[in-house]
């Protein structure tokens, strides 16, 4: 380091003076040449930075940025914070989410509910008849983001009824759960509903579904009807929601 130094003050990029605090340290500024240097250095790393992003096509991209923000958080040790309600982002699908939606609803239904394969068929039907035949304009999936991975999903179809929207596969990851994704991901199915012209939006769950039903009802959503089923491996009572969404613009 002494080595580096002395060049470093012979070349006219450093001075050196003992320190104000402590006369047994010396106190290193860099000279008038020596901030411009640092500059130049600076500016000539954005630009091989920049050449070598260059060359990641832009379809790897997020790929990428979640690679770093893994090593970020792996790095950051003890320093690390919880995450809070305004890390999480909502965006459109991407190639891989809708199997993804899939996948998790299965896992996690079995996990929590001992849903059987029945539930996983109906899911991937949902989903594959979004994919192949949706009006933009008029539907529309979610997908909660916090830290480069997907959380949570929801979706929202048109409905037989005219005028009528369904809120679809509200789904939150377990460890995620306490930022308040379901009301933001529930939230946003409200407000593009109402935005696009729809009178009505609706849902069917199932009265287990404890958290979800207390999201619903926080967004204004009331229950319709119930009725007891056997679907997906177990005796269940069904419920339909509504929420009249001209009503809540009033």
């Amino acid at each position: 380091m002494s080595r580096i130094l002395n060049r470093f003050e012979q070349d006219g990029l450093i001075e050196r003076a003992p320190s104000q605090r402590d006369p047994r340290r010396r106190q290193v500024t860099l000279t008038v040449r020596g901030r411009e240097t640092a500059d130049l250095l600076a500016e000539r790393a954005d630009e091989s930075v920049g050449a070598l992003l260059a060359t990641v096509p832009d379809a790897d991209r997020p790929r990428l940025a979640e690679a770093l923000r893994t090593v970020r958080t792996l790095l950051s040790g003890s320093d690390r914070r919880r995450p809070r309600p305004e890390d999480v982002v909502l965006r459109e699908p991407r190639p891989g989410d809708l199997g993804w939606i899939v996948q998790r609803n299965a896992a996690l239904y079995a996990a929590e509910y001992d849903f059987n394969a029945d539930y996983e068929g109906l899911v991937a039907r949902i989903v594959a008849d979004f994919a192949e035949d949706h009006d933009p304009h008029l539907e529309r999936v979610w997908i909660a983001e916090l830290d480069g991975r997907a959380v949570g999903c929801v979706m929202c179809v048109r409905d037989d009824a005219p005028g009528t929207a369904r809120l679809r596969l509200l789904l939150v990851e377990p460890d995620a759960r306490g930022l308040r994704i379901g009301d933001q991901l529930v939230g946003a199915v409200v407000e593009f509903a109402r935005g696009v012209g729809y009178r009505d939006l609706v849902l069917w769950t199932n009265d287990i579904l404890g958290a979800a039903r207390r999201v619903y009802q926080r967004h204004g959503f009331v229950l319709s009807a119930e009725k007891p089923h056997r679907s997906f491996g177990r005796d269940l009572v069904g419920q339909d929601w509504r929420l009249d969404l001209h009503q809540r613009q009033q």
